[in-house]
């Protein structure tokens, strides 16, 4: 009994330990993530903003006569060149009123010819007592009134011929000119907007900086020559299709006081636009590099995660555990963010598998293929 009791403690105590054995056989691996390490260089400091096409000169064609359309010379959207033929107005009543004015003048060039006639005639006889001095004076007022006729005369027939040549509306600008906003024959006056021809190369962009970004560029912003297309950053403008404009701008002025309602302060710049592509109205997605930050530590942006509003990475410790850290997060460069504090140059950071890791536990880091990283960042 004793031998069978013996054998069957045996057995169980095998069974047992065949079991542990085949547990500690099945423990699973540390989970296996990728890792790239903190880098440190030096990067520029970009601002973004969302900004405003406009033509760089916009110039509203009012007549200065008032009138009836008589015909319109343009397509709408075609360009156009300084003192292109936009409009007529009916210019019948402006001919008659400048030939009616030349008349008048004619009438006042007889009189101050016979006035200054008489007043030659009359000098001498006054001088030998054979008029009286009355009359020579009389002449001389004729002559001097004459002449003030003359003058009105001269200005009559010149207002004139300004009225009939404003009867046909011609550009101020190169540009392209806008549908027209009135009818042929339509009666139109000074208050009245024909079209409007814009400059769109270069084109103007104008997008608002915050109070903050001013006051950090307020000394390059100020100075007495920043006016010019020369001074300001360069400037990229992403289209709405996500592309690159191909012509870099400049920022080249900003307005004189800060928006109350928006709290930004308004800024110009100019891009080229030969093929004029871009167009007033259009959005316009602006960057520009305002510095370079020097030193910077980099994480790739897969290797942060938000929680609770703030920023944290995991980082893999030389004894292969995972450490939980919050970050303070700095500007955007490409695909990676600065890190303004929380991590150290060259320390590993988990960017794939962190879903499977937790604080303090031990994992197989491998560092990310070169790549998928280029083609991550």
């Amino acid at each position: 009994m004793k031998t069978i009791a013996l054998r069957t403690i045996v057995g169980v105590s095998c069974l047992v330990g065949a079991a542990c054995a085949r547990k500690e056989a099945q423990a699973p691996p540390p989970p296996e993530v990728l890792v790239v390490p903190v880098a440190q260089r030096d990067v520029p400091v970009e601002g973004e903003w969302i900004g405003t096409l406009e033509g760089s000169v916009n110039a509203d064609i009012r007549p200065k006569v008032e009138g009836y359309l008589l015909r319109q010379f343009y397509k709408e959207g075609q360009v156009v060149a300084p003192q292109d033929p936009l409009f007529e107005i009916d210019p019948r009543q402006f001919r008659a009123a400048l030939e009616q004015a030349q008349g008048t003048l004619g009438q006042a060039e007889a009189r101050l010819a016979k006035a200054a006639k008489d007043v030659e005639r009359f000098t001498p006889l006054a001088a030998e007592r054979a008029i009286s001095r009355q009359e020579l004076d009389d002449a001389l007022a004729a002559e001097r009134d004459a002449r003030a006729a003359v003058t009105a005369g001269q200005a009559a027939v010149e207002q004139a011929a300004l009225n009939l040549g404003w009867t046909k509306l011609r550009s101020p600008i190169d540009g392209i000119v806008g549908l027209a906003l009135v009818q042929v024959g339509a009666l139109v006056g000074p208050q009245s907007v024909l079209t409007t021809v814009s400059t769109v190369d270069p084109i103007r962009v104008a997008f608002g900086i915050s109070e903050r970004e001013y006051l950090n560029r307020a000394e390059i912003i100020n100075r007495p020559n920043y006016a010019t297309t020369e001074r300001g950053p360069a400037l990229e403008l992403m289209l709405e299709d996500g592309s690159v404009y191909p012509h870099a701008g400049k920022a080249a002025r900003a307005d004189r006081q800060v928006d109350v309602k928006t709290g930004t302060l308004t800024v110009w710049g100019f891009f080229p636009n030969p093929k004029h592509i871009l167009r007033p109205g259009q959005f316009a997605k602006i960057k520009a590099t305002l510095d370079v930050r020097k030193d910077a530590l980099l994480v790739p942006q897969r290797a942060v995660s938000e929680l609770q509003g703030g920023y944290r990475v995991a980082v893999v410790g030389p004894d292969g555990k995972t450490e939980f850290r919050s970050v303070e997060l700095g500007s955007r460069f490409g695909e990676l963010w600065v890190v303004e504090k929380g991590v150290k140059v060259g320390e590993n950071v988990i960017v794939s598998g962190l879903q499977h890791v937790r604080p303090g536990m031990a994992v197989t880091a491998k560092p990310e293929p070169v790549a998928d990283q280029r083609s991550g960042s």
